[in-house]
């Protein structure tokens, strides 16, 4: 009998900071069980510098993700949907969960702010895979 894997998708504007991070995170610490998608409603040209350096810092390489723009078939496919600070422009079905995440953007700053954006999505990451398997 196969399971399937449960579904994350993190949506933030950019895709280029916060979401990167945590479905890096998701798919870290989960070794593959969770299966995590990022997207953003207005993606930016490239994952930013600083969030990559973070993750880099604490051995996570996400210096091949590029940013990718937010569907419907997303949404669709995802069992949890979290999105940070997208606002209205996430489309909403019914029967998925929600939630939000109130993090703040670490678009244009340095590594220094980076870094407590980055410890505060691992924390929730880790909550939410606590949530995701039994043990």
């Amino acid at each position: 009998m196969s399971e399937t894997k449960p579904s994350v998708l993190f949506v933030c504007v950019h895709n280029a900071g916060r979401s990167q991070m945590a479905a890096a995170f998701l798919t870290h610490l989960s070794k593959g069980k969770v299966e995590a998608r990022s997207a953003g409603s207005t993606p930016a040209d490239a994952v930013n510098p600083a969030a990559v350096r973070a993750m880099a810092e604490i051995g996570i390489d996400m210096s091949a993700e590029t940013p990718k723009v937010l569907t419907i078939e997303a949404v669709q496919v995802s069992d949890v949907v979290i999105t940070m600070g997208c606002g209205d422009t996430c489309p909403v079905f019914p029967g998925k969960r929600y939630l939000d995440w109130a993090l703040e953007d670490p678009a244009g700053q340095g590594i220094e702010a980076v870094r407590p954006i980055r410890d505060a999505i691992e924390q929730r990451v880790r909550g939410l895979l606590t949530e995701l398997q039994p043990h």
